[in-house]
């Protein structure tokens, strides 16, 4: 690799890190992504709150079970009818 291919090399590091800088500088101090930030953590914490719903209301179980009537109503539709 030549000097100037170096050289170029190093410069077009140094631009890349300052646009990253500027860029770090311009989210501390605009406030026009708080909106944005704010309604992403409360999206979230819903989803979190949904998750624990889910995973302590054992829905997983009874989707098993009902699959299951599905399925076997699929392979017997008439034995299936009363249930």
């Amino acid at each position: 690799m030549s000097i100037r291919t170096k050289v170029l090399f190093i410069n077009v590091i140094k631009e890349r890190g300052e646009r990253r800088m500027e860029f770090l500088k311009r989210l501390l101090v605009e406030e026009e992504g708080q909106g944005l930030v704010e309604y992403t953590l409360i999206v979230l914490l819903v989803a979190l709150v949904f998750w624990v719903a889910v995973r302590t209301a054992n829905v997983g179980g009874a989707l098993s079970t009902s699959w299951g009537s599905v399925t076997t109503c699929l392979t017997d539709p008439f034995g299936c009818a009363g249930s």
